[in-house]
């Protein structure tokens, strides 16, 4: 499947949003947004730099993203599960961004509900961005 330039950037956008939300960014952070970034296409300086400034930046929106197929969105949610769940903190304001990412993107709440337990008990899950690239 081909994502769309805007997509890809959603994409990305989204996974900086949820890395921020806890105010800390944390190594396994750090890597799954890079194995995305490279995966869709980023420049490593770009990446890089962001990444570098992330807590900082007040200019990125946190609105939720309405991606152009519900494919994506589902594949999108499921990486956001996988960062969220990856640095076993409080994760409450990543959910509640999530959960309107999914509403917005008209993701049925039993399937979220059940990425969620499933990212719980298992943080050894492969990308789902890589399932549909």
């Amino acid at each position: 499947m081909e994502l769309t330039l805007q997509d890809k950037s959603n994409y990305l956008k989204g996974l900086l949003i949820v890395a921020k939300k806890d105010n800390q960014l944390t190594e396994p952070e750090k890597q799954i947004i890079r194995d995305v970034a490279l995966k869709l296409g980023f420049a490593k300086e770009f990446y890089e730099d962001t990444l570098k400034s992330l807590l900082v930046n007040k200019y990125i929106a946190d609105d939720p993203i309405k991606f152009s197929t519900a494919k994506v969105a589902q594949s999108f949610v499921s990486d956001g599960l996988k960062l969220t769940f990856s640095d076993f903190s409080n994760y409450d304001k990543e959910l509640k961004w999530l959960r309107a990412t999914a509403g917005i993107n008209n993701i049925d709440e039993g399937w979220f509900a059940d990425k969620i337990k499933k990212y719980k008990e298992s943080s050894n899950i492969e990308f789902a961005l890589f399932s549909i690239i």
